[in-house]
């Protein structure tokens, strides 16, 4: 194999965390996606529950973690973005870093266990958890206000990505290839 000369002639070495032209594009798509889904809102006190982490949670099985993390934190801050990021940039930042840590978790159960098992803890994850972990910003009221209506959109968007991954992969269709 004859490795490249770069301008200064020396050799250039291929990197193995470079993603294919083909990755990217796949990953723009369900970037784009997410965006979408941030528009189809389910009612909550924030404004920005809403279908955009379906695509990274879809992502997580199709392609892989790492790639399910950049759409998910990107399509949180689509959502964020829609209602003028209503908590303030940082703390949508840091709920951006979250939804990549859930569909990490998710991809994580699903191996490990089962994709039932992923679907159920990615719910708990998302839709308990986050709201939770605001407790220390905003009080117990709006960890109250925000579980139902998180833990409704979480399961509906892990449940969707599932129902459309499956359903996909029985038709023999799937992207990895």
């Amino acid at each position: 194999m004859e490795q490249k000369l770069n301008v200064e002639g020396s050799r250039i070495k291929k990197s193995k965390a470079q993603w294919s032209t083909k990755t990217l594009v796949r990953m723009a798509m369900f970037i784009a996606m997410s965006g979408i889904g941030a528009m189809i809102k389910i009612p909550s006190p924030t404004g920005t529950v809403a279908l955009d982490s379906a695509a990274g949670f879809y992502v997580a099985l199709a392609l892989g973690f790492k790639e399910a993390a950049i759409v998910a934190a990107l399509g949180h801050m689509f959502s964020g973005l829609t209602v003028g990021f209503s908590l303030t940039l940082p703390l949508h930042i840091l709920i951006a870093v979250q939804m990549a840590f859930y569909v990490i978790a998710f991809r994580w159960i699903v191996d490990k266990f089962n994709l039932v098992v992923g679907v159920i803890g990615a719910t708990i994850l998302n839709g308990v958890l986050a709201p939770a972990l605001f407790i220390p910003f905003f009080g117990t009221p709006f960890f109250v206000a925000m579980v139902i209506p998180l833990t409704v959109a979480s399961f509906i968007n892990i449940l969707l990505a599932t129902f459309i991954y499956k359903s996909m992969e029985r038709k023999g269709i799937t992207s990895n290839g």
